[in-house]
C-alpha cells in the first residue's frame, strides 16, 4: 500500500463525511404514521449505508423495538419528534450492542427525558451527546492515522508483493482491537448500570413493603 499520510487523512475524512448526523431541526415537529418514519430515516442516513440494498429502518424493527421497551410506543400509531431521537440513538448502538444492553442504556433515558423535565429534553440531550461526538474526530482522525503509520512497518521480512496485503491485515486487526476493547468497557459500564437499576428496584420494594 503505498498511500502517503495526505491522501489516507482525505480517505478518513470522506468516510467520515458519510457518517450523517440528523440536526434536531430536520425532524418534523409533527407525529409520523409508521411508513413516514422510515422514508426519513432512510433519507438521512441513506449515506452511511454499506450497500444501496440495505434497510435503515423497518416497519419489523420498530414493532421489535417497541416490544422490547427501546422506545415508548406510539400515540394513535404515529410517532414523536422524541421517538425518532431514540430511534436514532438504537441505529447507532445496534451495531455493537445487544437488544437487553440497549434497553438496559436508554430505558432511564425514556424515563426521564422522553417527556422532558425541567432542566432538559430529549432534545437537549441528543444535542450534547452529538457535539462531544463531533468533537472527537480530530482525536479519531489523528489515532487512525498513527495506527495506519505503524501497520507499515510491519513483515518487512516477506517478500514485497505480499507486504502490501500483510500491511492491510495488519491496519486491520489495530482498529479491531480497538473496537474490541471499547465494546469491552460498554459492556462493563452496562453491566454496572444494569446492578445498580436491580439495586434501586429492590430497595425501593423494600421500602414499598415497610410502609404497607
Amino acid at each position: 500500500m503505498t498511500i502517503d499520510s495526505k491522501n489516507i487523512l482525505k480517505s478518513i475524512l470522506e468516510s467520515m463525511s458519510r457518517i450523517d448526523y440528523i440536526k434536531p431541526e430536520d425532524i418534523p415537529n409533527i407525529p409520523l404514521y409508521m411508513d413516514q418514519v422510515t422514508t426519513f430515516m432512510d433519507a438521512q442516513l441513506a449515506s452511511s449505508k454499506r450497500y444501496d440494498g440495505d434497510k435503515i429502518l423497518t416497519k419489523t424493527m420498530i414493532n421489535n423495538y417497541a416490544k422490547n421497551d427501546l422506545i415508548p410506543p406510539p400515540v394513535k400509531k404515529k410517532y414523536s419528534k422524541e421517538h425518532l431521537l431514540i430511534l436514532i440513538f438504537v441505529y447507532y448502538f445496534k451495531s455493537i450492542l445487544s437488544i437487553s444492553d440497549i434497553q438496559t442504556l436508554l430505558t432511564p433515558i425514556n424515563e426521564r427525558y422522553f417527556s422532558g423535565s425541567e432542566k432538559l429534553d430529549l432534545t437537549d440531550l441528543y444535542q450534547e451527546v452529538f457535539r462531544l461526538e463531533k468533537g472527537q474526530v480530530d482525536h479519531m482522525v489523528k489515532d487512525i492515522i498513527r495506527q495506519y503509520e505503524i501497520s507499515e512497518k510491519t513483515f518487512l521480512n516477506v517478500p514485497e508483493e505480499e507486504q502490501e496485503f500483510l500491511h492491510q491485515f495488519a491496519f486491520i486487526c489495530m482498529l479491531s482491537f480497538d473496537v474490541y476493547v471499547k465494546k469491552q468497557i460498554i459492556e462493563k459500564l452496562i453491566d454496572q448500570m444494569s446492578a445498580k437499576n436491580n439495586e434501586d428496584m429492590h430497595d425501593k420494594e423494600k421500602k414499598e413493603k415497610k410502609e404497607k
